[in-house]
């Protein structure tokens, strides 16, 4: 039953255990493929394992099953923020406000969002991968930390050949599909993601969802379905050239380049810091001043909880997540052979309402 295998994969939530949540809500889907909770579930064990593209699809699929599940939106928020498409994730996060008003989340998440498109409106210079295109001097690039970032999803053996040709302001993608009715393709566009599904009846659906190498703008972008092929006109966010389709983790920053009024030879340079740190040094440092901090208040306290939890054994640990979460952060307990057994209920404190945790 579709119902036991979501139970389980409820209990594997609260075990932290997301890999097994999400082939749990697998199976289910597969009993019950219209459920639109299953979907947003596997989202969130997604976005858990890091499976970013994959946790925006099950938002994606969920919303169009349940328009009106906040936490569809919620989840497609989330992913699309940790994939630094802030406004992609505002809107979504803005239509699930507006369906649950009452949920903080929203509202924190939104904020957090305006501020890191603030930021993101300072940032003159794009970040692409390590590979130097040919029309650009070396001299004329500056390293940078690497990026938290997911390797696209991976298809053996694609149903469908592609490639793409650029040109200054545009990318070309041209899946080779022939014959393909047009209501049979759907075709999404992210700030830089780009989503392309193909779903024949009797055939094994086709999905092609990279994460892209730079930013577009999704609502300049269009796609055409011809005879023999789907072709499909990104517009970049930047005049910038992409070395590949798809991003990787080894990135530069390149030399930003206006086409129309700087030649070659004119491109100016930055200059790059040589001084070099000890950061195993530094990260020590930090710890030990973190460790002596003096703290008192709320903070006295989650440093005491930390400590608590950094010292215990397994069963301690599994007694103190399972309170917490069944509890809705109301009670703390320590105890498996205690909590194990019973659900722990949440005890709020006086003048206070509990209201449910939505996971």
């Amino acid at each position: 039953m579709a119902s036991d295998l979501e139970a389980k994969a409820k209990e594997a939530f609260v075990e932290d255990h997301f890999e097994l949540a999400v082939d749990l809500l697998s199976q289910a889907i597969h009993l019950e493929p219209n459920k639109a909770e299953l979907y947003a579930d596997r989202a969130q064990g997604n976005i858990k394992l890091n499976n970013l593209t994959e946790a925006v699809a099950d938002a994606n699929k969920a919303i169009e099953l349940n328009p009106s599940l906040p936490k569809a939106y919620l989840r497609k928020g989330t992913a699309c923020m940790k994939l630094e498409e802030y406004q992609t994730a505002k809107a979504a996060l803005e239509t699930g406000a507006s369906l649950s008003p009452d949920n903080s989340r929203f509202v924190n998440l939104i904020k957090e969002c305006d501020k890191l498109i603030e930021e993101e409106s300072y940032t003159t210079i794009p970040i692409q991968e390590k590979t130097i295109a040919q029309d650009v001097n070396p001299k004329d690039v500056q390293q940078q930390d690497d990026l938290p970032e997911q390797p696209p999803v991976a298809v053996n053996k694609p149903k469908y050949r592609h490639e793409f040709y650029q040109k200054h302001d545009q990318v070309v993608v041209t899946i080779f599909a022939k014959k393909i009715p047009k209501e049979s393709i759907t075709v999404e566009f992210g700030e830089q993601i780009l989503s392309v599904s193909i779903n024949v009846p009797g055939e094994d659906a086709y999905v092609f969802q990279p994460r892209l190498f730079g930013k577009i703008l999704p609502s300049n972008c269009r796609y055409e379905v011809l005879s023999t092929k789907i072709e499909i006109r990104l517009e970049k966010a930047e005049p910038i050239h992409w070395t590949s389709l798809e991003f990787t983790r080894n990135v530069i920053v390149p030399l930003r380049v206006n086409a129309s009024s700087v030649t070659a030879s004119q491109r100016p340079s930055y200059p790059s810091s040589k001084q070099t740190r000890d950061w195993d040094k530094i990260e020590a440092q930090v710890k030990k001043e973190e460790k002596d901090e003096k703290l008192d208040g709320d903070a006295a306290l989650n440093k005491f909880f930390r400590e608590i939890y950094q010292d215990a054994d397994e069963d301690t640990r599994r007694a103190m997540k399972k309170s917490f979460v069944e509890s809705n952060g109301t009670v703390l307990s320590t105890n498996w052979k205690e909590v194990g057994s019973k659900k722990v209920e949440g005890s709020p404190p006086d003048g206070m309402e509990l209201k449910k945790w939505e996971y």
